[in-house]
């Protein structure tokens, strides 16, 4: 019950309609009973008696008790149904929000089918066994003391008799319990894989296709479906092997009572309607036993299904704002940046910058150039306070990133991601995401700003153009000038482009630049780049390998001295000569151009 405890906060709240739904439940229980005393009634006192004019009584009775009956289960089905969705909305909220707030360490690990399955199937469990499971659960239990103390008022040695197999019957459905409990935990983790395998199949079905890799993805899907699959056999086998042995001991107690009963029945022990009543009993106690199997199934899913969805609102926040931590504001904002010493390793990895010192003054252009894996985003990530810095400082206008809000620190951060993201929404809503308060000539201007105006307005419904999916539907450079003009209408002091232009042609590049220039004035910029033409303007170009600088300087002065910034200068221009001090100014301008 540790994981019930865990979300009270989540249904006891709505403790109203839990304890409606109980409530109307015991009663239609407790009406229930009425049943067996009517049948010894009938016999004892009207069948042998011969008093038949009391069967219209008799009837009344049985339809005002059959009536009152419904209604209380119907109310039980109308607050636990309240129950079931109020929970569920709750956690629902929860979930999301705190999705919404994990660190980026988490979803480096996380995979998306699994998530979506524990906010679809596993939130279902929950709402499920909470709105009806927990009143199903005590309905039982009292079913049998009522029942039981019912019996011993009638003849306490009959019914311990009739009791005798009860125990076995218990302890084959706790045996059941603890068999099914971890069999439904590997369904649920093959059944969140096999959806991770559609969903990662689904989004990425044009590199599926690409590379006429359908038959690999099929065999993949196969192999989880099959695993999936061998765990429901495995779970229906364990169902198979307790449910006969259940059935057999409460179909036991029928005929001890059939045989003790009748005997006592013969001996003027007790009377005809008596035993009647007592078999009538003894199944209203041993329904509710006998299904005892699928409140624990319905309990065992509901508890893994809480053990996965407390997993994630559990989950520690890498990231958070320190107590006391005070709110950037705009206006007061430089967006003078440094390192200072920063030394930084990714969960089980060697360190992906080592000893990493920067000053980059308010509105400089800080370029960073490097191999794959060489920490050129890991040193923007950390300015973005995407992971916490260990070792050494991050500083902006001269204070530690930590002692901001983070909402307030990345609201003067743009950044335009290598991998572009699109929602399915317009062009204007993708291009205004970032800015709440902004009007259509803004988003205009911005997208002029990233080339991307002229081609908005040549498709069917301009702006107002709805995106597909991840942005099919237009072009890998397309995507990357919306998300250029996304970025440049928030207006920052600090822009990161982690190789923006890298899907757009040169031309194209050459004009963004152009554009960059007027909206990088004032800024502090770090460039994330592989081309040179993209970062021969920076103020400083900071050159990375294996995390650590190797070399640092302006544009002229790296071409000046040999290293990885002037190998990947004659790699790019491999049909220009070899710069030299007179040649510089005339390459450049031809570069330019």
């Amino acid at each position: 019950m540790n994981v019930f405890r865990q979300l009270k906060d989540y249904y006891w709240p709505e403790r109203k309609f839990l304890f409606a739904s109980i409530i109307s439940l015991m009663f239609a229980t407790a009406l229930g009973l009425v049943y067996p005393n009517l049948l010894r009634y009938l016999i004892d006192d009207v069948i042998t008696p011969l008093q038949f004019d009391r069967v219209p009584g008799l009837a009344l009775l049985v339809v005002a008790v059959v009536s009152l009956k419904g209604g209380l289960q119907f109310l039980h089905g109308f607050f636990g149904g309240r129950l079931g969705n109020r929970v569920a909305y709750n956690l629902r909220e929860a979930l999301y929000r705190k999705l919404q707030y994990l660190s980026f360490p988490y979803y480096d690990q996380a995979r998306t089918g699994d998530l979506m399955s524990r906010l679809t199937a596993d939130l279902d469990g929950i709402r499920q066994f909470i709105g009806f499971g927990f009143a199903q659960i005590l309905n039982v239990i009292l079913m049998i003391i009522f029942g039981t103390v019912m019996m011993m008022t009638i003849n306490w040695k009959l019914t311990l008799i009739t009791m005798i197999t009860m125990p076995f019957l218990a302890y084959t459905a706790i045996r059941f319990e603890s068999k099914i409990h971890p069999s439904f935990r590997n369904i649920r983790n093959s059944f969140s894989s096999l959806q991770t395998a559609v969903q990662e199949n689904i989004t990425g079905v044009r590199t599926v296709k690409s590379f006429a890799r359908e038959p690999h993805e099929i065999d993949k899907f196969a192999s989880r479906n099959e695993h999936y699959k061998v765990n429901n056999i495995s779970s229906a086998g364990i169902w198979a092997r307790y449910f006969p042995l259940m059935e057999i001991f409460a179909n036991l107690s029928v005929v001890i009572l059939l045989g003790v009963g009748g005997s006592m029945v013969i001996n003027k022990q007790i009377t005809l309607g008596e035993l009647v009543a007592f078999f009538s009993l003894i199944w209203y106690i041993i329904g509710p036993m006998w299904g005892i199997g699928f409140h624990i199934n319905a309990f065992t899913q509901a508890r893994t299904s809480g053990e996965k969805i407390t997993d994630i609102l559990n989950q520690y926040i890498h990231v958070k704002d320190q107590p006391n931590a005070i709110e950037l504001q705009s206006d007061t904002v430089k967006g003078h940046v440094q390192f200072d010493r920063v030394t930084f390793a990714y969960p089980e990895n060697s360190p992906a910058l080592y000893d990493f010192t920067l000053d980059a003054k308010p509105g400089s252009v800080i370029g960073l150039l490097g191999g794959t894996g060489s920490g050129k985003t890991t040193v923007v990530s950390l300015l973005m306070r995407a992971y916490n810095v260990k070792d050494g400082a991050v500083l902006l206008d001269g204070r530690n990133i930590k002692e901001y809000t983070i909402d307030s620190l990345r609201s003067q951060i743009a950044i335009v991601f290598q991998e572009t993201f699109l929602f399915s929404s317009t062009i204007r809503g993708n291009i205004a995401y970032g800015r709440k308060d902004c009007s259509m000539e803004d988003i205009i201007r911005a997208a002029k700003l990233a080339k991307a105006h002229d081609f908005i307005m040549e498709l069917p419904d301009g702006y107002e153009t709805i995106v597909g999916e991840r942005g099919l539907g237009l072009s890998g450079g397309q995507k990357q000038r919306i998300a250029i003009a996304r970025a440049i209408l928030t207006d920052p002091k600090i822009l990161i482009l982690d190789d923006a232009t890298s899907a757009v042609d040169m031309e194209t590049e050459h004009e963004i630049q152009a554009g960059f220039r007027e909206v990088m004035k004032g800024r502090t910029t770090f460039i994330i780049a592989h081309r040179i033409s993209s970062l021969r303007h920076a103020d400083e170009i900071v050159v990375l390998d294996g995390g650590r600088i190797v070399q640092r300087g302006t544009h002229e002065q790296l071409l000046q001295q040999p290293g990885p910034y002037l190998d990947t200068y004659r790699i790019q221009y491999a049909d220009q000569p070899a710069p030299d001090n007179t040649k510089i100014a005339k390459l450049e301008r031809r570069v330019a151009h």
